[in-house]
């Protein structure tokens, strides 16, 4: 085994030094291939944290050598190879995914770099430093070693603010006490940038539209000292003008709540809270609007007040445009104040609206069949900004194998009303400013659900819940449901099914809980909102009580059974659950993506009920889940429903009250909006307390990590402006269904197939 390995170590290495053989026979004869630089830095006594000013001295460096991948030059050879006169479709692929440009020792500029970097330590307050540098030349390669001599940096004395004229001095040295310049600071030309990028900041707050941090001069004088000290002066520059150094005032608010390009300006206009509202009929009422706008007359202009209108304005979901537009009055500068119009233009999305969603729809128990969903979208509905959504959908499913379920059917209908309110509708008020960032929307639901599986059940579902959903900041959301009941009804149940639920009566339970009452709460920070970030997290915790408030209104109407509420026994449960989600980006323009996702859950019952009901517990598989299982088709736990003589294959879910998963994925850009992955998953459920009817396998034990299901496959996503459909193709590789010692098998040749749409996480 040793001299196996010492083998292909020797074999590895020799491997790159071919490699690299292969890179140098490309290069041309007068040049040699650029492999970076190194800075020698010698620094006086006084200088501290010398590696951290090496390390923002490299930052500066350029050019950037060629990029290694365990020492080959893997873009290098690409790009070589992409040089030939018919290369092939793999080379022309694999180079515009990691080619990359030759850098030759002839593109590396070294007297500009060294006043780059006697700049830079300029900058750092280290004056009068030397640089000079020298080449390392081999035979085909070259890189270049700067020397750098620093003295002792100019540390600041004092600092002021010169005088000004009234009325922004005053306000520039009141800002000025929270300036980070102390005594015996060294000289740093950011902090010089930063200190003006806080005052313009600052000073915009307090009204200065017109104000730029250009305006602002520092100014160091070293004349009284010949220790390198200096006084620090904080300047307006000469002609600024009049208009920028006076606060502003909003005079006048102009809103167009039905604003469009094409229409005349010539509307009615109608006063309401000191704003003047501009529209010929009522499109949006203003008692409603006039809470999303944080501008008032009279104050002093702030563009913190204005982009959180905006943003507000854009929360609504009425409007497709949000345009806050500021005027200047001609009301002549007195040297004290200014005057702002702020024009307010909202552009209305499409009042109606009509979405039709077709699916395919493959189940583990080999029925298949389409699915229909259509949605429609009334927006701003009673002209307060509301919407309102109803949707309906069919499907229908059949059994496509031969066997015991053959010409079984499932179909379902389904009608769901929802109605948004983009404000808080609750029997208490709160403050003006509680809600700082945004409003709450209330959101209110009604549905019904009617399934039939032919030879089996039938089933009829409603739903209502009454609830808020509230974006604290731009990561931030909180959604809450006060009110959320579910009625479920099993009726035309056959000989078979009846057969099925005496012999697991744990399935039986979960059935008889008709009446399920409680609350629900969320909470998200999502940082993927920020499409630019190289690492992105997201995580989610929901908890889901029922049972509790209705418990004091049950009545037992038989000894030792469970207690009724207006005839019905209802389910009394606990659940929560988290979903940790880290995405690292990278490549040109962060187009490559690793992403990882782990998630946990667990349901427990109580009081009322001594199981979770069944539309609450977890199954794992599927297109969101562990791929490589087909939906629901996974655990519980080692249970094997092939090695089961009680089963007779009908198609009931494989669930549980405790759910674990881990997946990870690579994607890749491929070509225009195709998309690639390679991706694998892990997870299963299992029950806290055995279910006999799986032979005691689905019980979760500290042996949990042996019993996951694992998969691994590749994808392909279809991404159209955000619109994604995906196609994961993916097969198991680990099946706690199996016996021990034959779970660890790679199955490639029983692929599943899954289509959805969207990113699985």
């Amino acid at each position: 085994m040793k001299t196996t390995l010492k083998h292909i170590v020797i074999l590895f290495f020799l491997g790159i030094m071919l490699y690299s053989c292969s890179i140098q026979k490309f290069i041309p004869e007068d040049e040699r291939l650029y492999t970076g630089a190194k800075i020698e830095l010698k620094a006086d006594s006084a200088v501290k944290k010398v590696s951290e000013l090496k390390t923002d001295l490299k930052t500066v460096l350029r050019p950037e050598p060629n990029s290694k991948f365990l020492g080959m030059h893997l873009g290098l050879y690409y790009y070589y190879k992409n040089q030939k006169e018919n290369p092939n479709f793999i080379n022309r692929w694999l180079y515009k995914q990691l080619g990359q440009k030759p850098v030759y020792q002839s593109d590396v500029e070294v007297y500009d770099m060294q006043e780059i970097l006697r700049n830079r330590l300029e900058n750092h307050g280290f004056f009068y430093s030397t640089v000079n540098s020298s080449f390392t030349e081999k035979e085909k390669e070259a890189s270049v070693t700067y020397n750098l001599k620093v003295p002792a940096p100019y540390k600041m004395e004092t600092y002021k603010v010169d005088s000004m004229v009234s009325p922004i001095y005053a306000d520039v040295k009141d800002l000025s006490k929270n300036a980070i310049f102390k005594k015996d600071m060294r000289f740093d030309l950011q902090n010089l940038k930063l200190e003006r990028q806080r005052l313009d900041s600052e000073l915009k707050k307090k009204g200065y539209y017109n104000f730029n941090s250009n305006f602002l001069l520092f100014e160091a004088d070293t004349n009284q000292y010949k220790n390198k000290r200096f006084d620090l002066f904080l300047k307006l520059k000469a002609d600024v003008p009049e208009k920028a150094i006076v606060p502003y005032k909003i005079e006048k608010i102009n809103i167009y709540p039905d604003y469009d390009l094409k229409d005349s300006t010539n509307t009615k206009v109608a006063r309401y809270n000191e704003k003047s509202y501009h529209q010929d009929s009522v499109y949006f009422k203003p008692k409603y609007l006039d809470e999303f706008i944080t501008l008032k007359e009279g104050e002093f202009y702030n563009p913190i007040t204005s982009k959180n209108t905006a943003r507000r304005l854009s929360g609504i979901g009425a409007y497709k445009y949000v345009n806050i537009q500021y005027k200047e009055l001609d009301t002549s500068v007195t040297g004290k104040m200014g005057g702002l119009e702020a024009n307010i233009f909202l552009s209305p999305l499409t009042k109606r609206a009509i979405r039709a969603e077709l699916q395919a729809v493959t189940k583990s128990n080999n029925f298949a069949g389409p699915k229909l969903g259509l949605t429609y979208s009334n927006r701003n509905l009673f002209k307060g900004g509301e919407t309102l959504n109803i949707s309906s959908n069919i499907g229908y499913e059949t059994q496509i194998s031969s066997g015991n379920n053959l010409g079984l059917s499932s179909l379902e209908l389904g009608l769901k009303t929802e109605l948004i309110f983009p404000r808080v509708i609750a029997p208490f008020s709160f403050k003006e400013d509680f809600f700082e960032y945004s409003i709450p929307k209330t959101k209110t639901s009604l549905s019904a659900t009617y399934l039939s599986r032919s030879k089996l059940y039938t089933l009829l579902s409603g739903n209502l819940f009454f609830g808020y959903v509230w974006n604290a900041n731009r990561y931030i959301t909180y959604e809450i449901n006060p009110i959320s009941v579910n009625y479920t009804r099993l009726s035309n149940t056959t000989e078979t099914f009846e057969d099925i639920l005496d012999n697991n009566p744990f399935l039986k339970r979960s059935f008889d809980q008709q009446f399920i009452s409680g609350l629900t709460f969320s909470f998200t920070y999502n940082e993927m909102v920020s499409s630019n970030k190289t690492h992105q997290f997201f995580a989610n915790s929901t908890l889901d009580v029922a049972g509790n408030s209705i418990s004091l209104f049950g009545k037992e109407t038989e000894a030792g059974m469970p207690k009724e509420f207006l005839g019905l026994q209802y389910a009394q449960y606990a659940k929560a659950d988290v979903d940790f989600r880290y995405h690292y980006n990278f490549g040109r323009n962060n187009e490559q993506t690793i992403a990882t996702r782990l998630f946990a859950g667990y349901g427990y019952a109580y009081g009322n009920s001594d199981v979770v009901p069944f539309v609450k517990q977890y199954f794992s598989g599927g297109p969101y889940s562990v791929r490589a299982f087909k939906i629901r088709s996974l655990g519980p736990g080692t249970y094997n429903e092939d090695e089961d003589p009680n089963t007779n294959g009908t198609f009931f879910d494989k669930t549980g009250n405790i759910r674990l998963e881990a997946n990870i994925e690579y994607r890749f850009p491929i070509y225009s909006f195709f998309k690639g992955a390679v991706f694998a998953d892990a997870g299963n459920v299992w029950n806290s307390e055995s279910n006999p009817a799986f032979n005691g396998k689905d019980k979760f034990t500290s042996n949990f990590i042996n019993e996951l299901g694992m998969g691994a496959g590749i994808g392909l996503r279809v991404d159209v402006q955000g619109f994604v459909i995906r196609f994961d193709l993916a097969a198991p590789f680990h099946d706690p269904s199996f016996k021990e010692g034959e779970r660890w098998d790679f199955r490639i040749d029983e692929p599943v197939l899954n289509f959805a749409i969207g990113y699985s996480f």
